[in-house]
């Protein structure tokens, strides 16, 4: 630590920190347009000028490195001076379109050039007017406006991993490209309007829709994946206007992917489901809500009676809150049935009995970044996690990850070992891992492992098992690695023999003393286990009678009745085929949706309109078993009403027990009831697989702008790259400098 001053402050400060870093740190604040916490340096606005005793000339605070016993200034006539010149340079060519900019009310330009800025200019010189490129259908781009910050390059460069925008030319001719006509097409994308300090880059959706000072702000959590990423909600006149990222480091750091900023669209812009509809005689009609509910708890009573409470089951989505999950699994098993289920996207549940309380990462998502070696198996995180990959890419600045999977995958990390196998044989190569791994562990490791591992089993299964040299480096990797893990991505999950990857990655994982954990689908899978919406445990874990029927036997074997919670079976099931057969041949189907072009159109007998993530509130849980909660940021349309509140009144129409809550926060406070009083009593266990099998099938991977019904119906995210599948013929194009990682 070092002892500096700052505007009269005394301060100590760790040696090597920017004049600018220790002034944030202290609340001492200094203009500035490239600089950026997460970004590398680049010192090229010079707006942070500073006067530091003993400089012949000012410094910029963002570049300059303190020193013991360095006096800076900030405040004085030389550095307010060298500031206000630098912002006259600065507006010589921006244009004055303030009245119709979309930063307007939030530019840092026009907040800066309020303090350090002249009532008029000394150039009255022609300015500047710079050709503006399409970028896509998620930004606008008005380049005449930019600055050359190189914030929106450097977030390619370093964060994104890939170098779609650079800048080309020199002097007044240079400007912020993307090199050759093409879109940025990055998952991460729209993270740049953020970064952008003006006007220069803004969002296309939202476009001419709302000045910023009109806008309300609401939080709310985003439901397409397992990180729960934060966003604010910004709306106008009961609308939602625009989505854009709120600071968390434990979750998000400061960024989005773009499903999570754009998937908003598809409130106001698709088909939503206004009234209650009940099919009579072929034909659907508009219904009010006391028939609509009364109907079917008639059908669901009467089924009962006559078939048996085995032949109902309820289906939800994974993105459904928890306190949706707990009502409608707490619906089914008070009428009987366990047969309730989430997980769409899983066909091999052999090893269910076998998991922990539920889905786990094994390791912080924070921590993601300081891991020094990591094994991915059938990870594809670029499109199944993209806050993760931007985690994990962190890792490789002096980390080193490996991957073991079935096709060629395009992260946006350089990978220091890569396997691609065959469905037959992907078992038979991570075995050759674990047997290197075993053969160079010490006996009195094999000892300990005794009691919590088969060891004869293992070594029988591995005997005949030939190891590679690729084998030999990853488990080397792994075994030299102070903080290495062990991660599963979709494609093993959804592997037909899901449950001996699994255990074999578990062994792995066991082995060399890595963590170990996967990334499930769906934004709420953790809080669904917990919730009880599983056949084999109910709320907190807890044990029930009799398992009920998983959902693939759900939907093979057929069932009379089904309750679906937010999902459209036929195109979010791995077998989807088969489940919108099986709809198509029960007697009685009830959909609670939002959509009014649902398929359940096709096979349904009432639906009932619900509110979207947007509409209610709720919470979720995301994979390291954060609670995050949200209150509805707008009023559903029409006679839509949160799920939570359909369940409940179902409950009571059935005369159902306990179903007597006022709000969705006595809900999640009975579910946290639940889970305090089982405590951590279930404990996850490993057994050896019986054998290597060779006859492994893997489903087609999903498109990321195709896993809920709100990508599935956001206009501007259907004319991504991304979203037509024309990205995946291209490798990214990745940086000469991809591991560079700024503001750490």
């Amino acid at each position: 630590m070092v002892s500096i001053e700052i505007d009269g402050k005394k301060i100590e400060a760790e040696q090597g920190s920017m004049i600018i870093e220790v002034a944030d740190a202290h609340g001492i604040t200094i203009p500035r347009f490239c600089y950026h916490k997460k970004l590398s340096i680049a010192a090229n606005c010079r707006m942070c000028l500073v006067e530091v005793d003993g400089g012949r000339k000012p410094l910029p605070a963002c570049a300059t490195p303190i020193s013991d016993g360095m006096v800076i200034n900030t405040q004085s006539d030389f550095a307010q001076d060298s500031q206000k010149s630098v912002m006259e340079f600065l507006l010589i060519n921006h244009p004055l379109d303030c009245p119709i900019c979309d930063q307007g009310g939030e530019c840092e330009l026009q907040d800066v050039a309020l303090e350090y800025g002249n009532d008029v200019s000394r150039f009255s010189e022609k300015k500047r007017a710079v050709v503006d490129e399409d970028l896509g259908p998620l930004i606008e781009t008005e380049m005449t406006r930019c600055i050359h910050c190189t914030r929106c390059v450097r977030f390619g460069r370093e964060i994104a991993g890939i170098r779609e925008l650079g800048a080309v030319g020199r002097g007044e001719h240079m400007e912020i490209s993307t090199f050759i006509e093409q879109s940025v097409d990055s998952e991460v994308s729209g993270n740049i309007i953020d970064l952008c300090p003006v006007g220069a880059l803004t969002a296309k959706p939202s476009r001419y829709q709302a000045r910023a000072w009109e806008m309300t702000q609401r939080d709310s959590v985003s439901p397409h994946d397992c990180i729960g990423a934060n966003i604010h909600v910004h709306t106008l006149r009961d609308k939602v206007i625009r989505v854009v990222p709120k600071d968390n480091e434990a979750v998000n750091e400061v960024w989005l992917a773009d499903r999570d900023r754009y998937s908003y669209e598809a409130i106001d812009k698709s088909e939503r489901l206004l009234k209650p509809m009940i099919k009579l005689n072929g034909e659907w009609k508009e219904s009010d809500w006391e028939s609509a509910l009364e109907r079917t708890a008639s059908k669901l009573n009467m089924m009962v009676q006559t078939d048996g409470a085995n032949q109902i089951a309820a289906i939800a989505h994974p993105s459904s809150t928890t306190e949706e999950m707990y009502l409608l699994q707490k619906v089914m098993r008070g009428l009987g049935s366990n047969n309730i289920d989430h997980r769409l996207r899983i066909t091999d549940f052999s090893c269910q009995q076998f998991e922990p309380l539920h889905p786990e990462l094994g390791v912080e998502l924070s921590e993601l970044e300081n891991l020094d070696a990591t094994l991915l198996i059938g990870a594809n995180l670029r499109k199944e996690q993209p806050l993760a990959s931007l985690r994990l890419r962190k890792a490789t600045r002096f980390g080193r990850v490996a991957s073991v999977g079935l096709y060629p995958v395009y992260h946006n990390f350089s990978l220091s070992h890569e396997i691609l196998a065959d469905a037959e044989t992907w078992l038979v190569q991570l075995a050759g891992i674990t047997k290197y791994l075993y053969q160079h562990q010490p006996d009195k490791n094999k000892e300990q492992w005794a009691d919590t591992m088969d060891i004869e089993g293992l070594e029988k299964l591995l005997a005949p098992i030939n190891i590679s040299q690729e084998h030999r480096e990853i488990g080397e990797m792994l075994l030299q690695g102070e903080h290495s893990s062990i991660i599963l991505g979709a494609t093993a999950l959804e592997f037909s023999h899901a449950g001996e990857i699994r255990l074999m990655a578990k062994a792995i994982a066991n082995l060399s003393g890595s963590t170990y954990g996967f990334l499930p689908h769906g934004g709420n899978s953790v809080g669904a286990y917990l919730a009880g919406a599983i056949p084999h445990r109910g709320p907190a874990g807890a044990d029930v009678e009799q398992d009920g029927q998983h959902i693939k036997d759900i939907f093979e074997q057929g069932k009379k009745g089904f309750v679906l919670l937010k999902t459209e079976p036929g195109k979010e099931s791995v077998i989807g085929e088969v489940a919108k057969q099986s709809l198509l041949n029960a007697d009685f189907v009830v959909s609670l949706t939002c959509h009014a072009d649902d398929e359940a159109f096709e096979y349904a007998d009432v639906i009932l309109p619900i509110g979207s993530f947007l509409e209610s509130s709720g919470s979720y849980v995301n994979v390291n078993g954060l609670w995050q909660d949200f209150s509805a940021s707008v009023n559903a349309p029409g006679e839509a009403k949160p799920a939570w509140k359909v369940l409940r009144v179902l409950g009571n129409l059935l005369n159902l027990k306990n179903f007597e809550y006022v709000s969705a926060e006595e809900v999640r406070k009975e579910v946290k009831g639940r889970l305090s009083a089982v405590g951590d009593r279930i404990k996850p266990k490993w057994q050896c697989p019986e054998r290597l099998a060779r006859d492994g099938v893997s489903p087609r991977p999903v498109n990321m702008y195709q896993i809920d019904g709100w990508l599935r119906r956001s206009p501007s995210l259907q004319e991504t790259v991304l979203a037509k599948g024309q990205e995946i013929l291209k490798r990214p194009r990745l940086s000469p400098f991809h591991n560079i990682v700024g503001g750490v």
